[in-house]
């Protein structure tokens, strides 16, 4: 599938264009998937329009929402500079650590100097965390203090939704992808090493045998999702939000199942009649 065809499916689920790279891994991406999807199945879906809408486009609008000022630091198409973006007006405002960096909580020293070509008002208003009053279903609160460097945990990873095309969208987001099953952790191998993406790994595990914590943790069309769910909410860190890419009919119960996160509005995804993102975040004192 050419990148334009690719841009052009995926204009209603993001405020601004992919750059030309960004298109280019995509489109290997998918032929990667359409070649190994005829040997074992990584996705029912066949059609490669609908691989783009149901399975990018879903899960770079996630990347959208969580991440809205990533794009900032991502070359245009064909080269060209552009400013400082304003954060995608989805009603999921970024937490006060990510209001101002690519990645949520990149280090100092790795942090790109301000852009130059921004007025001066609008870079400190970009360096302003905005009030919890303006925003009142942030995805984190306003007191919550600067995160570590934010890691992406996307468990039961499968064919690499959403976790790789979150990757894509923020490049230096730590990116660590969870599949138990081996022949799928073999493709999503391939899959970075033909993208040529770094500071993501694969490893072949399952969430109840994982350890650790994660600042986001990602869920999305997993099985036994009742039982999953719990053993997600244990590998947030503190702080850390939790995002699930779930039917409208499991918001409840999402919800129930997860008493001690606090969520934001769920957001409808472009061309489903029923899909959402969910977003909860933990407070310090549920990761103790």
């Amino acid at each position: 599938m050419t990148p334009a065809r690719i841009a052009a499916l995926l204009e209603p689920f993001l405020q601004h264009a992919l750059s030309d790279t960004q298109l280019t891994q995509i489109s290997t991406y998918i032929d990667l998937l359409l070649r190994w999807n005829a040997r074992m199945n990584l996705t029912a879906i066949r059609d490669p329009d609908s691989i783009v809408t149901r399975h990018f486009g879903e899960s770079l609008l996630a990347a959208q929402a969580l991440f809205p000022r990533a794009h900032r630091e991502l070359p245009s198409p064909a080269g060209v500079s552009s400013p400082a973006l304003a954060p995608v007006e989805t009603g999921l405002a970024p937490s006060p650590a990510c209001a101002t960096d690519q990645a949520c909580a990149v280090p100092d020293r790795e942090r790109p100097a301000p852009d130059q070509s921004a007025p001066a008002d609008e870079t400190a208003r970009a360096a302003t965390p905005t009030s919890s009053s303006t925003h009142p279903d942030r995805l984190s609160p306003p007191e919550h203090p600067a995160a570590a460097p934010l890691d992406l945990l996307d468990l039961g990873s499968g064919a690499g939704f959403p976790g790789v095309p979150v990757k894509l969208w923020a490049p230096r987001l730590r990116t660590t992808l969870l599949e138990s099953q081996n022949k799928k952790v073999a493709f999503l191998r391939e899959v970075i090493r033909s993208l040529t993406l770094t500071g993501i790994d694969v490893l072949p595990a399952r969430a109840e045998t994982f350890s650790g914590a994660s600042a986001l943790v990602t869920l999305r069309a997993v099985e036994n999702f009742e039982s999953i769910l719990p053993i997600a909410v244990r590998l947030v860190a503190p702080h850390g939000r939790l995002a699930l890419l779930i039917g409208q009919s499991q918001i409840e119960r999402a919800q129930a199942l997860s008493p001690t996160l606090s969520w934001s509005p769920p957001l409808p995804i472009p061309q489903s009649a029923s899909r959402v993102l969910l977003v909860g975040f933990v407070p310090e004192a549920a990761g103790v």
